[in-house]
Formats: structure tokens, C-alpha cells, sequence
């Protein structure tokens, strides 16, 4: 699926933030927020309206964990796979996921860019393991049946959109 990318919208964060290189970190979070990921496309934009290096700019996007210069879908699912979510089963949540969605650890966005699953150390809720996030919003003790609810009910909500 092609990504109809605005750069409009790029213009707009930039003149936000008065074109400011200090500004950088802000800038490429916000072009994340709108793109779900950063397009390659915008490096030398940001380059010529900044006055820095695009490699400069590509160094700051790559050396945070963050920025992803992947596309990603509409929800972001999370698998955490820290110890306690490790030991009360998040890898057969995580197999659920990745079968239900046609995914594998080297595809992790399905081709409609509605999903995408990572793997994450830790989310930080380890007494409600095993936990997921999807858009940052918790989902306690998930099961591989949860999950399949879960996903269904996003399902319908793009549908319905």
C-alpha cells in the first residue's frame, strides 16, 4: 500500500518550531506522530529548512530507539517479553499475533499498514503480566484468546471508521 506523504504537514512542524536545529528531536517526533514511522523522503527537507547534514539528521533519528524509519501500522502492538511476562507464557501471545495477522519476526506491519507487532524487554507492568500495549494503552494478563478478542475489536473499529 502507497503512503500519500504530505510534506505540507512536514512545512507546518518545521515553521512550529521556527526552523530551529535545536529543535530536531521535537521536530522528528512530531513528523512520527503524523507518518507513524520517518520517510526517508523527509531527510532532505528537513536538511535544506534546518541547515544540517542529512546525515547528521539521520544519525539523531537512528541512534534513538524510538524513531522508526519503518513504516508502521494504524495500532502498534507491543509483546513484552521481560521476565515476568517471559514466565506466564507472552510468547504464545506473541505467536497468536503474528499468525493471526500473517506477520514473523522479520515482517512485523501487515501490508494494509493497520498492524504492527514488536517485541519489547520490559513495558514496566510486571504484576500484571503477561502484558501487551497497543498504542501505548495497557492490556493486562492477555491470554492468546484475549489477544484474538483484542484484535477483533480493532478490526471493527477499522471497519467502522
Amino acid at each position: 500500500m502507497a503512503i500519500n506523504l504530505d510534506f505540507g504537514t512536514v512545512h507546518e512542524i518545521l515553521k512550529k518550531h521556527d526552523y530551529k536545529q535545536v529543535d530536531i528531536i521535537s521536530i522528528l517526533q512530531e513528523i512520527q506522530e503524523v507518518y507513524h514511522y520517518l520517510p526517508r523522503e523527509i531527510f532532505p527537507i528537513l536538511s535544506k529548512e534546518l541547515g544540517m547534514g542529512e546525515a547528521r539528521i539521520y544519525s539523531i533519528a537512528t541512534f534513538y530507539e524510538n524513531f522508526s524509519l519503518e513504516p508502521k501500522g494504524k495500532y502498534v502492538i507491543k509483546v513484552c517479553d521481560g521476565t515476568a511476562c517471559h514466565v506466564r507464557k507472552s510468547i504464545p501471545i506473541l505467536e497468536k499475533l503474528r499468525s493471526e495477522l500473517g506477520l514473523s519476526a522479520s515482517k512485523k506491519t501487515t501490508d494494509d499498514l493497520n498492524f504492527t507487532v514488536e517485541t519489547v524487554s520490559c513495558l514496566g507492568a510486571c504484576g500484571l503480566a503477561p502484558v501487551i500495549t497497543v498504542n501505548d494503552v495497557v492490556h493486562p494478563e492477555m491470554t492468546p484468546e484475549k489477544v484474538v478478542a483484542l484484535l477483533n475489536t480493532l478490526k471493527e473499529e477499522i471497519d467502522n471508521a
